[in-house]
């Protein structure tokens, strides 16, 4: 049946008509295959997931050695939001049974990915996956969002404050629940609460060298979340 030009605009503007890419907002495919070749952990493995966005994929792009050799199951989409991360959590983070889930989310929130995204939303969604990982018996660490004096993919947002006051919401809720708060902020911003040159070229995405900053912070983060 062939539809009129007019009727078939009128179903892709509701929604019935999507591309594969609207049917998968949450991208839900990128690790189905991988999260079933994972076994399940051993009663001594000290499984860590790791959710985020770009910058935890590309750590492990970035530095595979230190993620070799761990119980470390990288689970970062690049330019996903927290709504998006929330819908796939079950299946990312849940199902695969860690000990402990380290939460690096927010920054693509501010820059409007997925559309306009206040504070309070963002917050909502990071409190939804921590309320989720404690219900199941994981150990909550929730990371700063990184520093960024610009988005060159989204200009004129003017995330810095955006990002102080964001992290101030995420320390206050760490503390309230009891889960570790990872404060990677402070050691990687500069005068303008944006990340260096050497840290970040793109000042969002860390090189090799802030990632190396990154890694003694969140292993600390581990050890403490796993004697708790």
């Amino acid at each position: 049946m062939k539809l009129k030009p007019t009727l078939l605009a009128l179903l892709m503007g509701l929604g019935i008509i999507n591309g594969i890419k609207g049917q998968d907002w949450p991208n839900l495919s990128q690790f189905k295959e991988d999260n079933a070749k994972l076994a399940k952990p051993s009663t001594d493995e000290n499984r860590v997931v790791f959710m985020g966005n770009s910058i935890t994929i590309g750590w492990l792009n970035s530095r595979p050695e230190f993620f070799a050799n761990k119980p470390y199951v990288n689970r970062g989409i690049s330019g996903q939001t927290t709504p998006q991360m929330l819908v796939r959590f079950r299946q990312d983070v849940i199902d695969l049974q860690p000990k402990v889930m380290v939460l690096l989310a927010g920054t693509n929130d501010i820059a409007g990915n997925t559309g306009p995204s206040t504070l309070e939303m963002i917050m909502n969604n990071i409190k939804s996956m921590a309320d989720l990982a404690a219900a199941n018996d994981i150990k909550v660490i929730l990371s700063s969002t990184l520093p960024a004096f610009n988005y060159p993919w989204k200009p004129g947002v003017e995330p810095a404050q955006k990002i102080v006051d964001l992290n101030k919401m995420i320390k206050a809720y760490a503390e309230e629940k009891g889960h570790i708060y990872l404060d990677y902020f402070s050691a990687l911003a500069d005068e303008r609460n944006g990340l260096p040159k050497k840290y970040a070229k793109d000042g969002v995405h860390p090189t090799v060298e802030g990632y190396k900053v990154m890694e003694p912070l969140v292993e600390k983060a581990i050890a403490d979340a796993l004697q708790n």
